[in-house]
């Protein structure tokens, strides 16, 4: 196994074999024919924005179900309309190629869609200013296992990087270079010791994790922080509220959140498309309630596991099924 892919295990799960194909601006292409121009690199990342999707194997049903695909695709081109950028492709074009694309590749276990959209076959430099246009897409996929019912819990600490914010690099923008801010976090969290890092923005008021959503249990309460905030227009955060005050009877608080409330919340835990629901064990050293997974996160967690993957009949219009 790769760095590359042990630091993806470490983070989403167990990651599976290169896949057969991938899907190019409208063609599908063998894996290893699937090449950019070298001329391409750098300047085409600077703009690109992308999603990840979540697809979970139902067994029982032989049946693999995307979660929310439609409206990652849906953000996606919100995240693209940001960057000036124009899609050749409808949101059901789009969907249509997942699905194919998927199924050429044969997948009977649960996986990750990335796609991609980017300014493509232009060396123009990034830093200059673009017309709008239409971007160019590439969407692949492969196995990556879920951590949901594991047991995991993750140590967090809170970061010396501060929140990129709207009028600098907007967070709602799900684009490679916001991420670079994640990186810094998680690189730092990473050399002392924690598995996430936890985002403060410029007010000091909790954000995010590096690379997820957060939400504090205290006091008989879910909150989390609000998109003002500089996160992420989380779909998993979003899911988790509807679970919470819908099936579980857990009001949901959307404000902000100091520091100190990480250090005496009942529970915390993350959650994103990647990340799952995962419970926090401690922030700073500080233990979360006590420890472990608490009885909130773990009817959440539970709750969620069956509704991804089909083993519960609700929310089905937050399932694709590709079989």
């Amino acid at each position: 196994m790769t760095q590359e892919q042990e630091e993806i295990k470490d983070m989403l799960g167990t990651v599976g074999e290169d896949p057969g194909y991938v899907w190019m601006s409208g063609e599908r292409v063998a894996w290893d024919d699937a090449n950019v121009h070298v001329s391409m690199l750098g300047w085409s990342a600077i703009s690109m924005v992308f999603e990840g999707i979540r697809g979970y194997w139902n067994a029982e049903e032989e049946q693999l179900n995307i979660f929310h695909l439609e409206q990652h695709l849906e953000r996606l081109l919100r995240s693209m309309k940001v960057m000036r950028m124009t899609s050749p492709w409808s949101i059901e074009e789009l969907k249509r190629a997942v699905i194919d694309l998927i199924q050429a590749n044969e997948f009977r276990d649960d996986i990750y869609v990335q796609p991609l959209a980017y300014f493509g076959g232009s060396t123009t430099p990034g830093y200059l200013p673009v017309q709008e246009q239409d971007g160019d897409i590439t969407i692949f996929n492969r196995q990556i296992g879920s951590v949901l019912g594991s047991g995991r819990t993750v140590n967090c600490g809170v970061s010396s990087w501060t929140r990129i914010s709207d009028n600098v690099m907007p967070p709602r923008v799900k684009a490679i270079a916001n991420y670079q801010n994640s990186r810094y976090v998680a690189d730092e969290s990473s050399r002392h010791g924690y598995d996430f890092g936890i985002i403060l923005n410029p007010q000091g008021k909790v954000a995010e994790i590096s690379y997820a959503c957060l939400y504090i249990v205290r006091d008989g309460k879910a909150i989390t922080p609000p998109v003002s905030a500089g996160i992420l227009e989380s779909i998993t955060r979003d899911v988790v509220g509807q679970l919470f005050e819908n099936e579980l009877g857990v009001p949901v608080v959307e404000r902000e959140v100091d520091r100190t409330e990480l250090y005496i919340a009942d529970e915390i835990f993350i959650c994103g498309t990647g990340a799952e629901i995962q419970a926090v064990d401690s922030v700073d050293g500080y233990r979360i309630g006590s420890g472990g997974v608490g009885p909130a996160v773990t009817a959440l967690e539970q709750l969620f596991h069956d509704i991804v993957r089909g083993k519960d009949a609700r929310y089905s219009e937050w399932r694709t099924g590709v079989y």
